[in-house]
C-alpha cells in the first residue's frame, strides 16, 4: 500500500509500506476513504512532538470501510463505514473510566504518534469497538472527517473546559480550522458575544461567515484594549487560545475577566510566560489538555440534524497521490486560504 511517512523533522515522503494486520482480538483494519492533515501534523514535521520517530505513518483522522476485524470485536464488521476517532480508548482503564480516554493506559493519541496513521491505504486502528463510529447513512463524508477531531476538539478543549455559557463573552485568539471549530460550537451555547482574532484577514472574514460578533486584526488593532472596550473594561469570561505559540497564551492572560478562564487548545512547542503577579489575584482558571471524544456521539447526531456544519471549513481537496501538495498547501495557509484539506483514496480495483 501507499503511506505518507515522516521521515524526521522537515521530511516526509509517500512511500511503499506492507499492508497492516491485525495484532490483538480488539484490533480492525479499516481501508481508508478520506483524511484530512492537522496542525498537529505541521507540529510533528517541525520537530515539536518528539515521541514520533522516524518511519511513522502521520494522520489521526479520517473515514474508511472496514476489511477486517479481531475475534473480540462483536459490534463492528467487515464493510461497515466508520469515522475514526483521533483517539483510541480501551474503555476498561482507570482513565478510560474517568472519561479521559486521551490518557488511556493502552491508547490515547497513538495514531499517527506513537503508531501508524491514517495517512495510507489502510490502517490498524486499536479497541475498535470504542474508537470506531459507524458512519449515519447519508452522512456527508467530508463533515465526518471534520468530526475524528477538530470538532471534538474544540468543542471540549474550548468551549466545555472554556465554560461557555448563555450570556457570556467568548474570545478565540486564532482563527484556523481548530478556532473555528471552536466558534461554531460555542454557538450551541448561545454566548452574547464571541470575538475572533487572528493575523489573517481571510480568516476573520470566515469568522465573520461563521458567526463571530467581532472580528479583530492582531497586526492592526491593539487587541488589549478593543477586547476591554468591547467587555466594559471587564474582559471576556473566556478566552481560547487556538494557536499554540508564546504570544497568543500571553494575550489570553491579557484578555481574560476576573474569574474567567483561559481554555488553552493549541499545541505548544516552546516555554511560555505564566504572568501569576497579575493573575493570582483574579480568581482565573487555566485549562489544558488532548481532546477525550466523548462528545462525539452527541456532535454525530447534532452534525447529523445540521445543527452545525463543519464541512464548511473544507477548503481544499486532493487525491492521495497528491499528498504532497496537499501539506505543502495546508502548510502554507497564509498564502493559499487553506483551512482543511480533504485527501480522497482511489476506489480498489476490480477485477
Amino acid at each position: 500500500m501507499k503511506a505518507l511517512v515522516f521521515r524526521g523533522p522537515g521530511s516526509i515522503a509517500c512511500e511503499d509500506r506492507a499492508r497492516p494486520v491485525l495484532q490483538d482480538a480488539g484490533d480492525a483494519i479499516v481501508r481508508m476513504l478520506k483524511t484530512t492533515i492537522c496542525g498537529t501534523d505541521l507540529h510533528i514535521l517541525r520537530g515539536d512532538v518528539p515521541e514520533c520517530i522516524a518511519g511513522t505513518t502521520l494522520g489521526h483522522e479520517g473515514i474508511g470501510i472496514i476489511e477486517e476485524t479481531g475475534s473480540a470485536v462483536t459490534t463492528l464488521k467487515a464493510g461497515d463505514r466508520v469515522l475514526i476517532s483521533c483517539i483510541s480508548s480501551c474503555g476498561k482503564c482507570e482513565y478510560c473510566r474517568r472519561g479521559m480516554f486521551s490518557h488511556c493506559a493502552t491508547g490515547g493519541w497513538i495514531l499517527g504518534h506513537t503508531i501508524n496513521g491514517t495517512q495510507a491505504e489502510f490502517v490498524r486502528t486499536p479497541h475498535a469497538e470504542t474508537s470506531l463510529y459507524p458512519l449515519p447513512p447519508g452522512a456527508d463524508e467530508e463533515a465526518m472527517v471534520m468530526l475524528s477531531d477538530i470538532l471534538p476538539t474544540g468543542f471540549e478543549c474550548g468551549v466545555l473546559s472554556g465554560k461557555v455559557e448563555p450570556g457570556s463573552t467568548v474570545a478565540i485568539v486564532g482563527c484556523g480550522p481548530i478556532g473555528l471549530a471552536a466558534l461554531l460550537t460555542a454557538q450551541l451555547y448561545s454566548p452574547a458575544m464571541i470575538v475572533a482574532i487572528d493575523l489573517d484577514q481571510n480568516r476573520l472574514e470566515v469568522a465573520t461567515r461563521f458567526g463571530a460578533s467581532h472580528a479583530l486584526d492582531s497586526a492592526a488593532d491593539d487587541i488589549v484594549q478593543r477586547v476591554l472596550e468591547l467587555t466594559g473594561g471587564k474582559g471576556v469570561d473566556t478566552a481560547i487560545e487556538a494557536v499554540g505559540v508564546p504570544a497568543t497564551f500571553l494575550l489570553c492572560q491579557d484578555i481574560v475577566a476576573p474569574g474567567g478562564i483561559v481554555a488553552n487548545i493549541g499545541v505548544h512547542g516552546q516555554v511560555v510566560e505564566l504572568h501569576l503577579e497579575r493573575l493570582w489575584s483574579k480568581n482565573i482558571a487555566i485549562t489544558t489538555g488532548l481532546v477525550d471524544t466523548y462528545s462525539t456521539p452527541m456532535l454525530l447526531k447534532t452534525v447529523g440534524a445540521k445543527k452545525i456544519e463543519p464541512g464548511r471549513l473544507v477548503t481544499h481537496r486532493f487525491g492521495f497521490d497528491q499528498v504532497l501538495d496537499a501539506y505543502d498547501t495546508f502548510g502554507r495557509a497564509a498564502d493559499t486560504g487553506a483551512l482543511k484539506v480533504i485527501i480522497e483514496f482511489e476506489p480498489p480495483t476490480t477485477t
